[in-house]
């Protein structure tokens, strides 16, 4: 507001105002448009060499990315005209009387002036925001910014980033990576392979194996035949995974310069060594 307002006069009437309190106490999606002023704000500074945006899953990306448009929408909007025109003119046409005259029942004669008295002195603001979010926008859409889109290859994850790499490619966004999160091995993705036949002769031959096994290592034979169906069929299962996490990943790998895939660590990463680790295996 003091960056935009013509005077300080005007700036303190304005963050004095209750409804000014009121709305940016209220408005949800405030910080959105905070966000995308402070990156731009660190940009201008031309203080670093990256910078990263994390933000929440897609939907909410998509609010950050639409925070400079709302803007500019909203000092364009004809309810702001609506509002302040009697005030800054005698004359109101026939098409905008019905709205005063209902507006002025519920609301009454002095809220409407408060309220256009407070959007009069916002408008006077109007260029400075506006040219401030058309330059974000501008931003946005530059060839230095990149995109990265993070998900896993579960059905709900992926479904959700499908749809918000379209949306980036259909708006013009540069989409410079996928990273596929918490992938299976990709040995598991060969249907045909050795330990796919393994597992499958393990499974029809699970009696015969734990009758010879179980003299040797002093087991119960049911028991142990138990255990080696159970290993077979969780192989084959997480076999069935790994190949729809395949085709999930042709999906998905169809627009940007780069596909990235974690691998499914047995560890949690929590220092500087996981965090090489991770790198290691992400471009190996």
């Amino acid at each position: 507001m003091r960056r935009h307002a013509p005077d300080a006069v005007t700036a303190g009437r304005i963050l004095d105002n209750p409804l000014y309190q009121n709305i940016t106490g209220r408005f949800v999606q405030a910080h959105d448009y905070i966000a995308v002023e402070r990156l731009y704000e660190l940009h201008l500074d031309g203080a670093y060499d990256l910078i990263v945006v994390d933000t929440p899953p897609t939907r909410n990306a998509l609010d950050f990315l639409d925070a400079p448009a709302r803007m500019s929408d909203f000092f364009s909007s004809r309810l702001l005209r609506l509002l302040t025109v009697p005030y800054k003119s005698r004359l109101v046409n026939l098409a905008s009387k019905p709205f005063y005259q209902v507006a002025d029942r519920i609301l009454g004669t002095q809220f409407l002036q408060d309220i256009a008295e407070f959007f009069i002195l916002f408008q006077t603001m109007a260029p400075g925001f506006v040219e401030r979010a058309d330059a974000v926008t501008r931003l946005l859409h530059d060839r230095r910014t990149t995109f990265i889109v993070v998900t896993t290859l579960e059905a709900s994850p992926a479904r959700e980033a499908e749809f918000f790499i379209d949306t980036l490619s259909a708006r013009k966004f540069h989409l410079g990576a996928v990273v596929l999160n918490k992938v299976l091995p990709e040995y598991l993705r060969d249907a045909g392979g050795g330990a796919a036949r393994l597992a499958e002769r393990l499974e029809a031959g699970a009696g015969p194996t734990a009758d010879a096994l179980a003299p040797i290592v002093t087991a119960d034979g049911a028991q142990l035949q138990r255990v080696l169906t159970e290993v077979a069929e969780n192989f084959l299962r997480f076999q069935l995974v790994a190949q729809r996490e395949a085709e999930q990943e042709a999906a998905l790998g169809r627009v940007p310069d780069v596909v990235a895939s974690v691998p499914y660590f047995e560890h949690d990463i929590y220092d500087l060594a996981g965090l090489l680790e991770l790198g290691a295996r992400i471009w190996a």
